[in-house]
């Protein structure tokens, strides 16, 4: 029985792995991606929906990282017009805010500089006589309000919309499948995995491990081993609420210890999110904790005084992701939001794996990705510029 042959096997669907199945599909490669439950299943479904430049980011000096968002920021504006729309984000600044008035005139001016000073990286300061327009928030010990622009997304229907865009250049999908090993050869990796019930096999000439949260499992299934880097898996939790934000997105400090939460107007709804906490467990059994929930509620009423007689048993519905932050501090906030990209051999490299990542730059991350393994592929025709193939919902 003859065994299929890919230039590439991804492993993974959330948006990295759909983002290089369409770059490598249209170099020409043969792709397969192997998916456990379903496309965008994951963190990919399971985030803010914003595509941003990271405005904090630059507290820690990640300055090209920014400049990588704003960049990809304005592509997917252009390219994916039915799934990606800019929108106003706004920052009020009290009496007790962690960063005044100076600080954040500062920070949203590099952003605007990194961006390229175009019309939609400016910001400006709402006057206060219009403070009474944003959507109830509290005026009480009030000083400033900042607005500037982002965008955001529908990040399950983006990720889907990128891997319909591999698929229709060439790439195939199986799903559900299960990945079970994969053992290094000198000319590339044999693989098996159960798809539809039956166990099967292929080859591929290289492998990219794209599956977030799941990534320290697939590498123990790899033979030879491969060296992992330090990781930690973060759980953010998402919560949404009756009502909706009428001018845009809020971008607050939490009550409780001055973290970065949005506040986002969500299908009809309100979105808050996102939390911070450690997870150690099975990823797949992720769920939002109660004092995940508490913590947003109490944040939601700490600025808009419509919702501080909210309940706990009145949020329609919360959900929680994990990301994948590489490093070895134990401080989050501190912690890269860099892709990193680790490759089996440096001089040839056959795998990548995909630690971290934002959803904003997952085209460029795909670029490293087929950049990292060109060496090791044999010359095909492209079938299209990735930079040139828009995303339709």
């Amino acid at each position: 029985m003859s065994v299929f042959h890919y230039d590439v096997a991804i492993i993974g669907g959330g948006i990295h792995g759909a983002g290089v199945a369409q770059a490598a599909a249209a170099k020409g490669y043969s792709v397969l991606v192997l998916e456990q439950t379903a496309i965008a299943s994951g963190t990919s479904s399971r985030s803010s929906k914003l595509i941003h430049g990271g405005l904090r980011y630059l507290e820690t000096a990640q300055f090209a990282l920014v400049r990588e968002s704003l960049r990809e920021r304005e592509w997917l504006l252009r390219m994916a017009s039915g799934l990606v729309k800019r929108i106003p984000f706004y920052i009020p600044i009290y009496k007790s805010s962690k960063r005044g008035p100076l600080t954040l005139s500062l920070g949203l001016s590099l952003y605007a500089l990194l961006g390229g000073l175009g019309e939609y990286v400016r910001f400006k300061i709402i006057p206060q006589l219009e403070w009474s327009k944003l959507d109830g928030i509290d005026p009480l010990n009030l000083s400033a309000v900042y607005q500037y622009w982002d965008a955001q997304t529908d990040d399950q229907a983006l990720t889907q919309a990128v891997m319909r865009s591999a698929r229709d250049l060439g790439a195939t999908l199986c799903l559900p499948a299960e990945f079970e090993q994969a053992q290094r050869m000198s000319d590339g990796f044999r693989l098996s995995y159960v798809h539809e019930g039956r166990q099967k096999h292929c080859n591929a000439t290289t492998l990219v491990n794209a599956a977030g949260p799941w990534l320290t499992q697939v590498l123990k299934r790899i033979t030879p081993p491969v060296l992992k880097i330090e990781t930690a898996l973060v759980q953010g939790t998402h919560i949404i609420v009756d009502g909706k934000m009428e001018r845009g997105i809020y971008y607050l400090e939490a009550s409780a210890d001055q973290r970065p939460v949005f506040v986002i107007p969500w299908k009809g709804r309100t979105m808050v999110g996102t939390t911070e906490t450690a997870y150690t467990g099975d990823p797949s059994k992720v769920h939002p904790t109660e004092a995940e929930m508490a913590y947003l509620l109490e944040t939601l009423a700490y600025y808009f005084p419509k919702y501080r007689t909210l309940k706990r048993s009145q949020i329609e519905s919360a959900f929680a992701g994990l990301r994948v932050l590489p490093g070895g501090t134990d401080t989050f906030g501190a912690r890269t939001r860099e892709t990193v990209l680790e490759v089996d051999d440096p001089e040839q490299p056959r795998l990548v794996t995909i630690y971290g990542g934002k959803l904003t730059t997952y085209r460029g991350t795909a670029e490293k990705v087929m950049n990292r393994l060109a060496g090791s592929l044999p010359t095909r025709e492209a079938k299209a510029n990735p930079l040139k193939i828009k995303l339709r919902p």
